[in-house]
């Protein structure tokens, strides 16, 4: 893949610690800044999300086709290995990511592919009907964003606390699920994927919110199970987007997890 490009924007100060966004911009912001304090924040959408094009040439955007583009894309800004931290999807790419040997450690916060064919139809067709649902409200969307009750209709599988929600972080959320150019055929292509284990060469911790509609907790225990090499973190009261929920705990472990 060569010349991929992806956007990407730095904050702070410190080593280096890489942030993976695809559909969760949103959720992240009041992590950064958190962050930032310690660290210089890269943060990155993978292609086809955010502001990154999707794959050049065609390529199927498989999970490890995304990690593989990452990869690819960290020298190009001058990061050697560094330590990666993503949610969802993003998780998913992360734990493949130091699989590959191309991070000095990894986070992953409620990866996919941890999940039964049933669960996976579920999860994935859930974000296929809150896509056309945001697509159908077009302009209104900050209609819905502005009402605690709209909130938590929207957000509920992802956030434990969705009416906690800034309008302003619901409406960008709402947006980003229409504006992502790489979304279905992400979502497709994902259908098929499971994480197998690995022995980790790098340290990798997997964390799981207790209150995770999307990829349900139990999730967790099948992580543990085929990543036994792994740090395995309980996020009490957290949903699928931890980082919505309990930014400042969710801090403090990825700069524990990403010292050294």
């Amino acid at each position: 893949m060569p010349g991929i490009q992806l956007a990407s924007s730095r904050s702070g100060t410190g080593p280096p610690l890489v942030v993976l966004r695809q559909l969760d911009r949103e959720g992240w912001a009041a992590v950064l800044g958190l962050l930032a304090r310690e660290r210089e924040v890269v943060t990155v959408d993978l292609p086809g999300f955010g502001d990154s094009p999707p794959l050049p040439g065609g390529t199927t955007p498989t999970v490890r086709a995304l990690a593989a583009g990452a990869a690819e894309w960290f020298p190009t800004v001058g990061l050697t290995r560094p330590p990666v931290v993503g949610n969802s999807l993003g998780g998913a790419v992360a734990l493949e990511l130091a699989r590959a040997g191309a991070v000095g450690s990894a986070v992953a916060l409620s990866p996919i592919g941890l999940w039964s064919s049933i669960e996976a139809a579920y999860a994935l067709g859930s974000l296929r009907v809150a896509r056309t649902v945001a697509e159908g409200l077009g302009h209104r969307t900050p209609r819905v964003a502005g009402n605690p009750l709209g909130r938590t209709v929207a957000f509920w599988q992802l956030v434990a606390r969705p009416w906690r929600m800034t309008a302003e972080a619901a409406d960008g959320a709402l947006r980003d699920l229409v504006r992502s150019p790489g979304f279905e055929a992400t979502r497709r292509a994902a259908r098929g994927y499971r994480l197998t284990g690995f022995a980790p060469g790098v340290p990798v911790t997997v964390a799981w919110g207790t209150r995770d509609l999307l990829t349900p907790p139990h999730q967790a225990r099948r992580a543990a199970r085929i990543l036994p090499g792994a740090r395995h973190v309980r996020l009490h009261g957290c949903g699928h987007s931890p980082m919505s929920d309990d930014p400042d705990r969710v801090a403090r472990l990825l700069l524990s997890a990403s010292s050294g």
